[in-house]
Formats: C-alpha cells, structure tokens, sequence
C-alpha cells in the first residue's frame, strides 16, 4: 500500500490541542464570519481565531460554573457560530458533547435526551416550540436550557459568554487549564434513522485529531481559503470538517440555505466546499445549463480538448480558459470534497477539467468518519481514492471478482456503540470494524465502493446488482430529479427477482422540455430513458420494471435515501 502523506504537519492528540496551535499560528485570521440581518440592514461580524478562543473559555467557564463539568450536553440547531463554540467548549472541558438533528419530532427528541443522559440542551430559537414542550413533559434528566440567541424564558449563549468573562477576571482558571482525556468519549452521536433503530455512537477526540492530521497532510487547505458549512454539523462529516478549518487557519462562513447557495459563493468568495453528491450534482446541471442556454455546448468541447492537451505537457489555462464557468461558482472556487454518497465520476471529471480541483472521500460515523479520500497525487475516477495514512483497510469475503466487505482498523474507529454491546459485537471483530459497505481495492491500493451490503440485490442466478450504480446512470438525466432502485419479487415466482425503479421526475424541467403532456405521455418519455440506460449494461442488470411519481424520496438530513423505509413503502402500496 502506498504512503498517503503529501506534507508535514504537526500532529496532535485532541481537539485542544489542534485550538491552540491554531490561535498561535493565525492569531488574527478569521475564524467564522457571522452575517446578521435588521431589515434592509446587514452587518458581517468577523471572529479572529484569538477571539474564538476567548468566547470557547468564557462558555466553557460559565458551563462548570453551571456545575456541568463532567456531565453531557446536547446541541442542536442550524449550523451557525454558537453552535460551533458550544460543541468546542465541550471538547475543550471534559463535557461530553451530544449533536442532535434538528429535524427530530418531538417524540425522537425525547427519545435521544432520555437514552443520552444529557443534564443540559444547548438550542436554535427556532426550536424554541419543541423545547418548551420537552421541558413540560418532564420526560428527561434536563436541568439546563440555554439557546443560542436570546430569547424570554432562557438562559442564552451571550450571557454565558460575559458571565464566563467575568469568572475568567476573578482567576478562575478550572476550564482553562483542564486536561483532556483523548482516548475517553468525547463525542455521542446518533446514526441517521429513526431513534428506536439509531445507535449511539461513541467517539474519541484522539480518533477526530489524527482524522483531522490525516485529511491535512493530503488534501490542499489554505490559510488564505474561505469555506462554507454546508453539510450539517450534527453528523460527523461536518463536524470533523469544522475542526479540520480550524486546524488550517481557513475562514468558515454559513450558508443562507439551499436556494442561496450561489448568492452566498459570491457573496462571501468561497474557496472551499465540502458537500454531498447530490449538491455538487446540482451545481454541474446548473453550469450545464447555462452554457446550453448560451449557445457555448461546442466551444467549452473544444476548449477542452485544448486545455486537456496543454495539461499534457504541463501548461495549466483552465481558471483562465473556463474563467466565465468559474465566476458563475462564485468567482474563487477552487477545491472541492465530496463525501456521504457516490460521487458521479462524469462530474467530477468535469470539475477538473474547468480547473476546480475536486476529490471524492469516503467514511463512516463509526470512523470519525474519513476512511479514504482521494487527494492531488492519488487520484481515480470512480474511486474514493486511498486509505488514510492511519486507517488500515481490507477486504473480507470476497467474491470471483474480488467484492467484499470493507473492514477497517485504525485509531479513528469508535469506541463502540453506547449502552449497546450486542450491536457492538456484530460489526467489531479481532479489532476490524464490518462497515456494511462492499467494495474492492484495484492493484494501485485504490479503494472502489460498490454498495451497501444489505442494500445489494442478487438475482436468483447468484448475479449481484448494486443500486447506487445504476442510480447514478439513471440521475444523469435532466428530467430525473432522483431514483431508487431494488429487487421486486415476481408475482408468480418469489424466488426470482427483477430489478425496478421508482422515478421521481423534475417537474420545472419536464414543464420547460415538453409543456403539458399527459402522464401516459410521460411514462413513455422517462421509460425511453431507462431503456437507453439498459443498453449500457448488461442483460442481468436490465430494469424491467418503473413507477414514476413526483414525490421526493425518503431522505436523511444528509440527503441519503433511507432505503428500508422507501422499500417498505413500495410493499405497503403492492410494489
């Protein structure tokens, strides 16, 4: 296996200590840009990495003042800086850290306090509904609700922050000058799913910092970028992302959401994006459809053609040629990672080639999360690169073609699933965790994901079809918003399964293609598709069998489809 490290950089035990260093390499660089808006008025708020640390110290100091040193916090809201700190402060205190997703009903919210354990809630005003009837069902063990903005009937984030400034001037320095245990839990996040099937996964802060110096010492990070949250901080992907800014003294700015994104890419000169397939897919058909509306189809063809032979004897023109491409991102878009689902290789070629350098990555919540990524020496399309510097990989069960199960040892695996040992046991074995997922490693150490394990359809010949490939063949037409695809049982043979598809057509662009036509009409228009999608692959691959709706799929937060709740939908409704 090849050595994954491109660069030095100093590596550390715990999130702490990553703080720290930061706040003594770019004492002045911008940590977070806040955005506040009063009316027509907007004021852009600048926290320097010095400030950052002070407001993470007075928090953490008014929180032990609170008597919760020690004890367990959940936070959950939009991503946004009193999220970040509330998070930091706990890392940085002995607090055990809780990251709740904010679109949990009230009856999963409770559900997560209570198996938790938390003593206290951190939130967003804009739960403050949910938050009053958690309080008055007294179901949980909370003593403490603070929100993050101010708001009657809470304690709020900023008077923590004063208040902890003022212990802070007496002497006190417990906060301050408390040690972390990094092999400890640090961190208790839940799965994507429903509470009852969820598991609490417990996360060590050594796990996070030698995942945040493995990203660092492969993948380009600029003191000088600008980076934008947009993947949720309540899932380990964004979180360890937020750490990994901090530890390159990179500016974090937050998104106004999903309708401003090109807004804000200007607004704010984004340099740096992490983001799931599906956003980043999206960002593509919008570039697509702009040069087809522009007549430049033809031209952006030839001039790469051009631009890829230049490459060839290392003359790089891609910023300047496809300048036009790259203003329309913002104007300063120059790296980006995608992570959290298969990234269509089609389109991350075409990132490259306008001169946006993107890699594709791959993890787990169970391992903090990034297991490979692909970085500016190794790199291959279709993959997701190599294995980190200190993530062990294999394959274990491999069929003819060299499938298996992905199994992974390394510092980064999580200490286990909380109060869940049976669970624990059927994915960690001899110090392998079974991650679920099927891949295979080519000859050059590039790990290739085929799919979920349980999500694999095998036909009654022993063939295996992987959803999430022909999915992604199926996603590359314009008038497909998204699709899913499973093994339906015959009607008259149960043992032989077909291969079929739920369609969830693009309205705007069925609307604006072919104007009011039929659902007869329609049918026929998205099945044609699928037929050409089958002439690409072979026989036993065929999709026999299509519904079409304009329903969106049942998705995570993180936009993965929750593939056994759709299923079961299908059953419920005959299939």
């Amino acid at each position: 296996m090849m050595k994954n490290q491109l660069r030095e950089v100093p590596k550390f035990e715990n999130v702490k200590e990553i703080i720290y260093n930061s706040v003594k390499l770019y004492p002045e660089n911008i940590a977070f840009t806040i955005k506040e808006k009063e009316e027509n008025n907007v004021e852009y708020i600048n926290i320097t990495y010095t400030k950052l640390l002070e407001n993470i110290n007075a928090v953490g100091t008014a929180l032990y003042e609170k008597k919760l040193k020690g004890k367990r916090i959940a936070i959950i809201g939009k991503n946004r800086y009193e999220w970040a700190i509330s998070h930091l402060a706990c890392l940085l205190g002995g607090i055990i850290s809780v990251p709740l997703d904010k679109d949990l009903q009230i009856q999963e919210l409770e559900e997560s306090l209570i198996r938790s354990k938390v003593d206290a809630i951190i939130f967003d005003q804009k739960l403050e509904e949910k938050i009053k009837i958690v309080k008055e069902n007294q179901k949980t063990n909370l003593k403490e609700y603070i929100c993050m903005t101010d708001i009657e009937g809470f304690e709020n984030i900023h008077n923590l922050i004063k208040e902890g400034e003022k212990i802070l001037k007496t002497g006190k320095r417990d906060f301050v000058d408390y040690e972390v245990d990094s092999k400890a839990m640090s961190i208790l996040l839940f799965t994507s799913g429903t509470t009852s099937k969820s598991k609490a996964v417990m996360l060590s802060q050594y796990g996070i910092a030698t995942n945040v110096y493995d990203m660092q010492i492969v993948e380009t990070f600029l003191d000088t970028d600008v980076n934008i949250a947009f993947l949720p901080y309540h899932h380990i992907f964004g979180s360890t992302a937020m750490v990994v800014m901090l530890a390159c003294g990179v500016k974090t700015v937050f998104p106004d959401g999903l309708r401003y994104i090109k807004q804000n890419l200007l607004e704010y000169q984004v340099s740096v994006f992490i983001g799931v397939p599906l956003l980043i897919d999206k960002m593509y058909s919008n570039i697509e459809k702009e040069i087809e509306k522009q007549g430049k189809t033809k031209l952006i063809k030839i001039a790469t053609k051009i631009s890829n032979f230049l490459l060839k004897i290392h003359i790089d023109i891609r910023r300047k040629l496809f300048k036009q491409i790259i203003d329309g991102l913002g104007g300063k878009m120059r790296f980006v990672i995608a992570g959290g689902a298969p990234l269509d290789s089609r389109v991350e070629k075409k990132f490259n080639e306008f001169g946006i350098h993107i890699v594709q990555g791959y993890g787990l919540t169970e391992t903090s999360p990034v297991i490979a990524a692909e970085n500016d020496k190794y790199a291959k399309y279709g993959s997701v690169g190599i294995p980190m510097k200190h993530t062990e990989v294999k394959i274990i069960d491999k069929d003819e073609k060299g499938i298996g199960e992905i199994a992974v040892k390394g510092p980064n695996v999580m200490l286990g699933y909380y109060e869940n040992e049976e669970a624990t046991k059927e994915v960690m074995k001899d110090g392998w965790f079974h991650t679920g997922d099927l891949g295979y490693i080519d000859k050059e150490g590039f790990l290739f994901i085929t799919g979920r394990k349980k999500d694999m359809i095998v036909l009654k010949n022993g063939k295996k079809v992987f959803p999430e490939e022909l999915e992604t063949l199926i996603n590359r037409n314009e008038e497909i918003e998204e699709s899913f695809v499973y093994g339906m049982p015959d009607k008259d043979d149960k043992s032989k399964i077909r291969v079929a598809v739920k369609v969830v057509y693009n309205k705007e662009e069925v609307k604006e293609k072919y104007g009011d036509i039929s659902d007869k009409e329609l049918f026929s228009i998205i099945w044609n598709k699928i037929k050409e999608v089958n002439k690409t692959l072979p026989r036993y691959k065929y999709i026999m069998h299509m519904i079409l709706t304009d329903e969106p799929l049942i998705k995570t937060t993180t936009n993965k489809i929750k593939r056994s709740e759709e299923y079961k939908k299908l059953l419920d409704n005959g299939l």
